[in-house]
């Protein structure tokens, strides 16, 4: 990757006209899983009121009907945009329509790395849930039981299950995710040590294309007009850029504290050396969602 001029803005409202629609991320850029961020809630109704329309993409392992009550309790009004997507909903209608040859191929007996929280991701798909992986044709990762647990927690059936060889699908591609104040990881995690392992993953959400395919289709705009906006490179940015779009790359989020402890003399320089390690680099910066 070469090295491309992030422009840094203080606000939406410096860019809003280069636009018509916007992908916002959720966790760590509108809400932080406890609450709304500040001045997010009030960007979302700017953009809308000055007619754009506004997409909200989640890397959240739940259906989108969790995901906008949820927004609905921390009092996001549906009004602030037109539409929502989730990697829990697009692991959901994969494994309910098996359309295509890699999840067709999987069987019936599911065994869920997970919370109940995200139960809803395989309801209503005919799956048959397993108590442990030696009775299990798959996993299906979604999170950690419980936010302050350790990889390591969940190392056996990790293991495990990469000894029988079972394919596991990752509905949430995250990393990690701020929880309030607290650094949690997610299943993205899960599937990381578990490639480490030898086992083979499905990704469903950001970074990968065919969730932003489904944003453009919502949306019925083309990538150029579009910009998404998020506070992970690996994920939002990644993800942007590979789906043609530009992106907004906010520095208070996951990625805020280890931006500040770099050696550098500048603040493009310390991101330009994160954007080379992670192979993507944003449109612009800025600190939070405002407008």
């Amino acid at each position: 990757m070469t090295d491309t001029a992030t422009r840094h803005i203080e606000g939406l409202r410096q860019i809003a006209s280069s636009y018509d629609g916007y992908l916002v991320d959720l966790w760590g850029t509108v809400h932080n899983g406890v609450a709304p961020l500040p001045g997010a809630p009030e960007c979302l109704a700017a953009l809308k009121a000055a007619g754009k329309k506004v997409c909200l993409l989640s890397n959240a392992p739940r259906r989108v009907r969790s995901v906008t009550a949820r927004l609905d309790e921390m009092g996001v009004p549906r009004s602030s945009y037109d539409h929502a997507m989730s990697s829990g909903e697009a692991t959901h209608l994969a494994l309910r329509d098996r359309t295509d040859p890699w999840h067709a191929a999987l069987g019936a007996r599911c065994f869920h790395l997970g919370p109940p929280r995200d139960n809803d991701v395989r309801e209503d798909t005919g799956l048959e849930m397993v108590p442990s992986v030696e009775k299990a044709d798959f996993v299906l990762a979604t999170g950690i039981d419980d936010y302050a647990d350790p990889i390591e927690k969940y190392e056996g059936v990790l293991a495990e299950a990469a000894a029988r060889r079972l394919p596991m699908i990752c509905a949430n591609p995250d990393l990690v995710v701020i929880v309030g104040e607290q650094m949690s990881i997610c299943a993205g995690m899960f599937a990381k040590r578990y490639e480490e392992l030898g086992g083979e993953v499905f990704y469903h959400g950001k970074p990968h294309p065919s969730v932003y395919r489904t944003c453009l289709e919502l949306l019925d705009l083309p990538p150029e007009r579009v910009l998404g906006i998020g506070d992970s490179l690996r994920t939002d940015i990644a993800g942007a850029a590979a789906a043609g779009l530009d992106s907004l790359l906010l520095l208070d989020g996951i990625h805020g504290e280890e931006i500040a402890a770099m050696p550098g003399a500048s603040l493009d320089e310390r991101l330009q050396a994160m954007a080379r390690r992670e192979g993507a680099s944003p449109t612009y910066a800025a600190g939070k969602m405002v407008w």
